[in-house]
């Protein structure tokens, strides 16, 4: 895991309990359990501390798993 998905990883454990043997697959929206709309507007404002940017409101609504939060701020380092 390189540094970008790390802090992506560390927005997601602020905001929903990550288990240390969960596999980063599993974090999908609206399946994992305390990914919920309340949660996602939560991360994301964590990803945009950690990223010092302002995302677009196209990417908060595509951020759907933790795979593509990784994709998504890759245009933000």
């Amino acid at each position: 895991m390189n540094s970008h998905e790390e802090k992506v990883l560390n927005s997601f454990k602020q905001v929903i309990k990550i288990s240390e043997n969960t596999s980063v697959d599993d974090l999908i929206y609206n399946e994992f359990p305390g990914w919920d709309s309340v949660a996602h507007m939560a991360i994301i404002a964590e990803l945009e501390l950690q990223f010092d940017c302002m995302m677009d409101m196209e990417d908060v609504l595509d951020l759907s798993s933790f795979r593509k939060g990784c994709e998504i701020m890759k245009k933000y380092l």
